[in-house]
């Protein structure tokens, strides 16, 4: 919401927001790793600049393996760093019970003294090293993990396991909705900005068998991408009132 209002705060007040479909982050490691369950609370105690800093997963929680923390992600460029660190390190701040405002800020800083190795943009280079490291972990989008199923498995969080449909129902608790958003005074000033929004609602793009579900889209429901045509065709402005969550 703070987007919305500084939009508004700068003479912004005529915008339509398309919701697209939904992604899911992932904590993931090699196909022939020993399975991972972890807590989102786990997490941000081993991976929170402002947390506890433990050295191995047993002094998170013993229940965890007795192996170091190594986990290889995204850098602060990225929008899956971002993603991760609103779903799971702020969450996870608040989970073990810290002040709100502080897990919104500071308190869902990724540590920087070695457990959390940031790995670039590129995917790829991250498989080679989880498998040449069986215990070390990754964080990607899930479409990354549902293309390379065959070299990498995604760890269970806060007791779900990042599946398709529980990211598409919300169930999984690491997933988002994707928007991308219309400035209407731009609509009549630059030919074409309705045409490439229809397009990228219709069926055979972001339906549920579009072209964009291939390259790791999660499609929403049949009703709801429905509703998104409409909003599209006919540009309805935002209240303000909608949930960006």
């Amino acid at each position: 919401m703070k987007e919305w209002k500084t939009c508004n705060a700068n003479g912004v007040t005529a915008i339509t927001e398309v919701v697209v479909g939904f992604d899911g982050i992932v904590v993931a490691s090699a196909k022939a790793a020993p399975d991972f369950k972890v807590t989102r609370e786990q997490l941000w105690k081993a991976l929170a600049k402002a947390g506890p800093k433990p050295t191995l997963w047993t002094d998170v929680d013993p229940a965890l393996p007795a192996e170091k923390i190594e986990v290889m992600g995204p850098p602060p460029s990225s929008g899956t760093r971002d993603a991760f660190e609103e779903l799971v390190m702020q969450k996870g701040c608040i989970a073990a019970g810290k002040d709100k405002a502080f897990c919104k800020h500071e308190g869902a800083e990724l540590r920087q003294d070695g457990p959390y190795v940031e790995a670039g943009e590129n995917d790829n280079p991250i498989v080679s090293k989880l498998e040449a490291n069986p215990q070390a972990l990754g964080v990607f989008g899930f479409s990354y993990l549902d293309q390379n199923s065959d070299r990498l498995k995604g760890a269970v969080i806060d007791g779900i396991a990042p599946e398709f449909d529980r990211i598409a129902s919300g169930e999984y608790p690491v997933s988002r909705k994707l928007y991308f958003y219309i400035k209407k005074a731009h609509v009549s000033a630059v030919p074409g900005i309705q045409d490439y929004a229809t397009l990228f609602l219709s069926d055979g793009m972001s339906g549920e068998d579009g072209a964009l579900v291939d390259k790791g889209l999660i499609p929403l429901p049949e009703a709801d991408h429905a509703a998104m045509q409409a909003v599209v065709a006919n540009l309805t402005e935002m209240t303000g009132k909608e949930d960006l969550e």
